[in-house]
């Protein structure tokens, strides 16, 4: 039995004027799907109708796939493509699979020996890696630290260390709207030599992407990152 192919397809980081992030092609691939594993299906309609020229929306089989889906109702997902019909993931923001929750799909698509196929697209974690002037040869991604004022500062303390010790890159990130609290936080516990770096509104018309050394963020007026998506780095090897 032949099964389709199931394409991860990136998203842009947020609302632009123009494309200045998706290759053609994975726009072409997306154009031609009538079945997609969504995050949000409010804001993957509008990314559609971002794209133009796809399948009509009321043609297109819809599931959604977020960190609250069922792992039973995940494995219902793959009906189409062992039907021998194409599929997607599309992700919320930036790179399915990466800090999203499309890897547990491809999972048991690999379990299936059904192809999946990564297509180009903007991914904020790299793209601030690449901007940062940190080690890009070893580096860890951490996702959210923990909301407790007093265990995100230990964690920052931990993962200092390690950078330290590792000649490793840290990488993280917070809820938009508690971006300025970890930035405070992560200057207040590092040392003056150890190396922060805020990427925000990656790809956007008003991305700032700024790497200093913390005794150079203690001296300077912070940058307001309230309810910016932004990508936090630090690196502590002298």
């Amino acid at each position: 039995m032949n099964t389709g192919t199931l394409y991860l397809i990136p998203s842009t980081l947020g609302k632009t004027p123009g494309n200045n992030t998706i290759p053609e092609y994975t726009l072409e691939v997306l154009r031609k799907l009538d079945v997609l594993m969504v995050e949000n299906l409010k804001t993957a309609t509008s990314f559609l109708q971002w794209v133009g020229d796809t399948v009509p929306e009321y043609e297109i089989d819809f599931y959604p796939l977020n960190k609250n889906t069922p792992e039973q109702e995940i494995h219902s997902f793959l009906k189409p493509l062992l039907n021998g019909r194409d599929a997607g993931i599309l992700s919320e923001a930036g790179a399915p699979g990466v800090a999203d929750p499309g890897a547990r799909l491809v999972k048991l698509a690999h379990q299936y020996q059904i192809n999946v196929v990564p297509l180009v697209g903007p991914s904020s974690i790299l793209l601030a890696l690449m901007a940062s002037g940190f080690n890009g040869q070893q580096f860890s991604f951490h996702g959210y630290l923990p909301m407790d004022q007093k265990k995100r500062k230990s964690m920052i303390t931990q993962l200092e260390g390690e950078s330290r010790r590792h000649d490793r890159t840290q990488i993280f990130m917070e809820a938009p709207y508690r971006n300025n609290e970890l930035l405070k936080d992560a200057i207040s516990v590092c040392s003056p030599a150890t190396r922060l770096c805020t990427a925000t509104d990656i790809t956007l018309p008003s991305e700032e992407i700024i790497s200093k050394h913390i005794s150079e963020w203690e001296s300077m007026k912070l940058p307001d990152l309230d309810k910016r998506p932004t990508i936090f780095l630090l690196y502590a090897k002298e």
